[in-house]
């Protein structure tokens, strides 16, 4: 399956936040969008959902016209996660994660057996069965964030779009967060995300798009599109990017600010 934008206008009825955007995402990748704060990131994803018509181009899934298909088949071939919250309802992180089903009901349906065994299943993959019955506001944010991962994947869908996973999580669940992604990506799994850590891009991300001034400014491998030119061009930081050796031999590159810090 493939989620592809082409020549992509993106904005709301009274402003324009972007244009002449074109990528692509194919199952079994992870795709990283990088970009500073007002750079259209969130505008994209609900674009490219078909939560907010494009204002040019247009959206196709494995080449059809993202317009043309009804909304209960779109949720049934890609599913979003929300930055982690606090919400307002009681409902156990079971219940949440049985939500995902949704996309696959008819009105007025309720959750079949099959239904609660793919959401079970769900919560065993992401090691969240142990939490089950308990209440979703009183979780911590690591495990709200990956709830909310959990009732994506329930959808079955094979694109998974992420705004910002790791956002307001502590370093543990920011790296248990990243595995899950990595993992999910192995499974067949299309995963796009946005981050403002172009580090969290050198760890999971087979291709990186960068957008600034509501454009495209960069798309392609990690090590050729995160360089020292184009973070000061877009986050407008002096960094270097060096490499770390790692276990086995292997290395990683990390950026690290320069200046005044």
């Amino acid at each position: 399956m493939k989620l592809e934008a082409k020549s992509l206008d993106i904005g709301y009825r009274d402003r324009r936040v972007g244009s002449d955007i074109s990528l692509a995402l194919e199952t079994g990748e992870v795709l990283c969008l990088l970009g500073p704060n007002g750079s259209g990131k969130t505008t994209l994803f609900r674009t490219l959902l078909g939560l907010l018509p494009a204002q040019g181009g247009h959206v196709a899934m494995d080449g059809a016209d993202l317009s043309s298909r009804a909304r209960d088949e779109v949720a049934r071939l890609v599913s979003y996660v929300p930055q982690a919250h606090a919400a307002f309802f009681p409902f156990t992180v079971q219940e949440v994660v049985l939500m995902g089903r949704t996309a696959h009901l008819g009105m007025f349906s309720s959750p079949s057996r099959h239904d609660r065994e793919v959401a079970g299943a769900v919560l065993e993959r992401m090691r969240l069965a142990p939490l089950a019955d308990s209440i979703y506001t009183r979780i911590s944010g690591g495990e709200r964030q990956l709830t909310l991962i959990a009732r994506a994947l329930a959808q079955e869908a094979r694109i998974v779009v992420m705004d910002e996973p790791t956002a307001n999580l502590d370093f543990g669940n920011q790296v248990r967060v990243l595995e899950h992604i990595q993992t999910l990506a192995r499974s067949g799994i299309g995963i796009l995300l946005s981050t403002h850590d172009p580090d969290q891009a050198f760890l999971c991300a087979n291709r990186v798009a960068m957008l600034h001034g509501g454009r495209l400014a960069r798309l392609g491998a990690p090590d050729e599109v995160i360089t020292a030119e184009s973070l000061k061009q877009i986050y407008g930081v002096d960094v270097t990017i060096t490499r770390v050796a790692m276990e086995g031999g292997r290395e990683r590159r990390v950026c690290i600010p320069r200046g005044a810090l």
